[in-house]
C-alpha cells in the first residue's frame, strides 16, 4: 500500500519535513501544496518578501544542511551570481550572513534536488505550486483538500501543515501597512515622514526596504555610508524600550554543552510548585559559573526573576541607543576577529532552548512573569542581528535618516486616510507613512483558514491546537493522530521561541519521524525506514 501523504506550505518547515520522510524505503505518494511561485523558500526568503539588501538572520554554519550545506552550494555558484548578491568568492565562510533572497535560491534549489533524490529512492513526489488549500475535510479516516483549482483527487492518510508565518493583508492603501510582509517589497515609498513601530529584525528589513529605493549604502575606507537622494525623507524607528538589538557574537558551534542547567535538573525544576524561580536559580548558577565577573558586575545574587531583566538591560537603557550600537558592533567585530567569546552572552545563548521545554509546565502566574522578564532577555540574546545589519543603522542615522522613538505604555495609534499619528503624554508624531514591524502574533484555532477543520476543533473546545510531543492533533476524529500542526504560529504559545530556520528542521525531523513510525504500525511490517 502506498501511503498518501500532503504537507500543506512549503516554506523551510515543509522542505525539511519532506527531507526526513524521503528516508522512508518504503514507498509514499507525497503531494506538496505551495501557494507562491519559489516552493521550498517561505515568504521570509522569497521574491515578495525580501530584497537584496536584506541579510538572513543566520550564519552559514548554523543552517542544517540539506542535499548540500548552504555554504558548499555557495561555493558552486557562478562569480557573477553571488557579486550580484554583493558577495564574492574570498568572502565565503561558514560565519556568513548572506542575503534572504540568496538563501530563498538555495532552499528553492535543494527543494528541486530533494525531489528527484526522493523519486530515485521509490517514492512519488508531486509539486504543485501555485495553489492553495482552502479547505480540509474528513473522509472516514482520511482527508480531502479543497484548494483554490479545485478538490484535490487524492485523499490524504497524513496531512502536515506548515504554512509558516500568517499575516493578513489589511492594507487600504500605500500610506498603512500591518506588517512588512504584504505588500511593502515593490511597493514605491515617496521620500516623506515614515513610522516604523518596532526596532529589531523586522524593522531593520522594513526600513531597507525604504530607503533602497532613496539612496545607496557605500563602503568609505573601513566605515559604511548612506548617500541619500533626498532629504526629505526620515524614518523612526518606536518601541516601549527605544532599544536597538544587539549584533550576533562569535562562538563556539555546535554548542558547549550546560553545566547546571541540565534535562535532569529542569524535569526537576517543573515538579516544583514555583517552578520559574527554580529555573531562575539554575540560570543564575550558570551565568555565575560561566562568568563570575559579569554576575559580580550585575549584582546576580541578589536578583530574582522578576528583577533579572531590569539589571540585563539597566546600563543599555541608560545609553544612546546608537553609541550603544557603535560600541557592541566595534566589540562584536574585535571578538570575531579574534575568534573571542563573552563568556555570559553565550550562556544565555544556549540557555533559552533548554528553558523554552519547561514553558508549558509554568503556572499561569509564572508564565505571566516570564513573559514579563526572562521572555525578554532570552530574545534580546538569541534575535541578535548580522554585524552589518548594525553597520547600516548607524550609516542611517549618520546620515540624518534616521532615529528612535520611545514610547509610554498608553500610547494609541490615530489612523487618518492618509497618515498615522501616534501619541502618548509625552507628545506625538504623525508620519505619511506607518509600517508595523512588531512581528509575528501567536495564533489560536480562531484563526485558521480551513472552515472544516477550524469548526471541528471550536465544536471540541479547543482555544489552540492539543498536539502531542509529535505535533499531531490530539483530537476530534478523524484528524487526530493524523493532522500535524508544524504552523510555527501556532505553536508560539508553547514555544516562544519556536522560529527560524533551525526550529523549521526540528519540527520536520520530530514530524517526519512520527508519521514513519505510524506507518510502519499500520503497515504491520519489519522496520523499513532507516
Amino acid at each position: 500500500m502506498n501511503y498518501e501523504i500532503g504537507i500543506v506550505g512549503c516554506g523551510p518547515t515543509g522542505l525539511y519535513t519532506l527531507s526526513e520522510l524521503i528516508r522512508c524505503r518504503h514507498p509514499l505518494n507525497i503531494t506538496v501544496f505551495d501557494r507562491g511561485e519559489w516552493a521550498g523558500a517561505g515568504t521570509p526568503y522569497s521574491r515578495e518578501g525580501a530584497n537584496r539588501l536584506m541579510l538572513a538572520n543566520i550564519a552559514s554554519i548554523e543552517i542544517p544542511a540539506l542535499k548540500q550545506t548552504f555554504l558548499d552550494w555557495m561555493r558552486t555558484c557562478e562569480p557573477r551570481v553571488l557579486e550580484g548578491f554583493g558577495i564574492t568568492q574570498d568572502m565565503l565562510s561558514d560565519r556568513l550572513f548572506a542575503p534572504r533572497l540568496l538563501l530563498g535560491c538555495y532552499l528553492h534549489d535543494q527543494l528541486l534536488d530533494m525531489i528527484e533524490f526522493g523519486r530515485h529512492l521509490g517514492h512519488t513526489i508531486r509539486l504543485l505550486e501555485r495553489v492553495e488549500v482552502i479547505d480540509i475535510l474528513p473522509d472516514g479516516n482520511r482527508f480531502r483538500v479543497m484548494t483554490t483549482k479545485g478538490p484535490h483527487a487524492r485523499p490524504f492518510d497524513k496531512l502536515i501543515l506548515s504554512t509558516g508565518h500568517d499575516f493578513e493583508d489589511t492594507r487600504e492603501d500605500a500610506h498603512y501597512f500591518p506588517n512588512p510582509w504584504t505588500g511593502l517589497i515593490g511597493t514605491d515609498v515617496p521620500a516623506c515622514r515614515v513610522g516604523i513601530l518596532g526596532t529589531s529584525l523586522s524593522a531593520i528589513d522594513a526600513a531597507l526596504a525604504v530607503v533602497c529605493q532613496h539612496g545607496r549604502f557605500v563602503e568609505a575606507g573601513d566605515d559604511l555610508e548612506f548617500q541619500l537622494e533626498d532629504p526629505s525623507l526620515s524614518i523612526t524607528f518606536m518601541s516601549r524600550n527605544g532599544l536597538l538589538p544587539e549584533a550576533d557574537f562569535y562562538c563556539p558551534i555546535p554548542y558547549v554543552p550546560l553545566q547546571r542547567m541540565t534535562e535532569g535538573e529542569l524535569a526537576n525544576c517543573a515538579k516544583e510548585p514555583n517552578a520559574l524561580d527554580s529555573v531562575f536559580s539554575l540560570l543564575r548558577d550558570e551565568l555565575t559559573l560561566a562568568d563570575p565577573g559579569y554576575a559580580s558586575r550585575i549584582g546576580l545574587a541578589d536578583l530574582t526573576a522578576d528583577s533579572f531583566a531590569e539589571a540585563y538591560f539597566a546600563e543599555r537603557t541608560k545609553t544612546d541607543p546608537f553609541r550603544w550600537a557603535k560600541k557592541n558592533l566595534d566589540e562584536v567585530l574585535r571578538n570575531k576577529e579574534r575568534r573571542l567569546t563573552v563568556p555570559w552572552r553565550y550562556a544565555i545563548l544556549r540557555m533559552h532552548e533548554p528553558v523554552e521545554t519547561i514553558v508549558p509546565e509554568f503556572s499561569d502566574e509564572d508564565r505571566a512573569r516570564f513573559d514579563r522578564g526572562l521572555k525578554r532577555v532570552f530574545v534580546d540574546n538569541y534575535a541578535a542581528v548580522p554585524p552589518e545589519s548594525i553597520r547600516r543603522l548607524l550609516a542611517l542615522r549618520e546620515a540624518g535618516v534616521l532615529k528612535i522613538l520611545t514610547l509610554s505604555e498608553d500610547y494609541e495609534l490615530i489612523k487618518r486616510d492618509r497618515s498615522t499619528t501616534v501619541s502618548s503624554p509625552e507628545g506625538s508624531a504623525e508620519f505619511d507613512v506607518f509600517i508595523d514591524a512588531t512581528g509575528q502574533k501567536p495564533l489560536g484555532v480562531e484563526d485558521i483558514p480551513f472552515a472544516s477543520l477550524r469548526r471541528a476543533l471550536e465544536e471540541d473546545g479547543q482555544e489552540t491546537p492539543m498536539l502531542t510531543d509529535s505535533f499531531a492533533l490530539l483530537s476530534p476524529a478523524p484528524y487526530a493522530g493524523n493532522l500535524y500542526f508544524g504552523a510555527i504560529p501556532y505553536l508560539m504559545h508553547s514555544r516562544p521561541f519556536v522560529q527560524g530556520i533551525v526550529a523549521s528542521q526540528e519540527l520536520g525531523e520530530i514530524i517526519g519521524r512520527d508519521i514513519i513510525e505510524h506507518l510502519e504500525e499500520e503497515a504491520q511490517r519489519e522496520p523499513l525506514c532507516a
